[in-house]
């Protein structure tokens, strides 16, 4: 049963990280038994598992669905999203390990080639190269628990960031930030490299807007 559980619990985490369910998506316990072949009992200890992270809500009338934030919402947790990966890049700069300092560099060196020879094209692609980034960033910071609030914390936004680089100009200016942060943390300049990532990841109020109409 447990096995159960947590294989349907992160095959719902992977379809937030990819996409598959988006902000407002039902996700419906019916179809989880038929598609998982279970009965309903760890269908539902994994929708209350999830529903603990805060990333889907039980709606009257509604089931289940993936978390959507308000303006005022969505704000509030990037604020919050904003710090701890700035947070991480400076332990980063303190803690970087030869072995971090090398996956940092893949990493920061994938985004930049991505601009190079597609450009501003397929932005799906390339947001799957800014996940590696700060993963590999947050995970040079050396703190397991930090870590997990960084990838909870990002899960609420993971759609937005997504349709941001559907803008003009978006992919170039995060290669470009990433090489900057990546250069700060190689230099060991903590609290550069704390300001530079949180001002990174930090949207404007247009833009949180923006964002939050282009997905309905």
């Amino acid at each position: 049963m447990a096995n159960q559980t947590e294989t349907i619990l992160s095959t719902l985490f992977d379809w937030i990280d990819t996409g598959r369910l988006n902000p407002g998506d039902e996700i419906e316990e019916a179809t989880l038994v038929q598609q998982f072949g279970v009965s309903r009992t760890p269908v539902r200890e994994a929708l209350m598992q999830i529903e603990a992270t805060g990333l889907v809500k039980r709606l009257p009338r509604k089931g289940v669905v993936v978390f959507k934030p308000s303006l005022e919402e969505f704000l509030a947790i990037l604020e919050v999203h904003a710090k701890l990966e700035g947070q991480a890049a400076g332990l980063a700069a303190r803690r970087l390990s030869a072995g971090g300092r090398a996956a940092l560099e893949a990493a920061t060196a994938a985004c930049e080639t991505h601009f190079a020879t597609l450009g501003e094209a397929e932005p799906d692609a390339y947001y799957q190269l800014n996940l590696r980034f700060h993963g590999t960033v947050a995970e040079a910071a050396g703190n397991a628990f930090l870590l997990e609030m960084i990838k909870t914390n990002a899960r609420k936004l993971m759609a937005y960031y997504r349709a941001r680089y559907r803008y003009a100009g978006s992919i170039e200016a995060s290669a470009r930030d990433h090489r900057a942060i990546a250069e700060l943390i190689f230099a060991r300049d903590s609290v550069a490299a704390e300001e530079a990532m949180r001002t990174h990841v930090q949207f404007d109020q247009v833009t949180a807007m923006d964002l939050l109409a282009a997905l309905g």
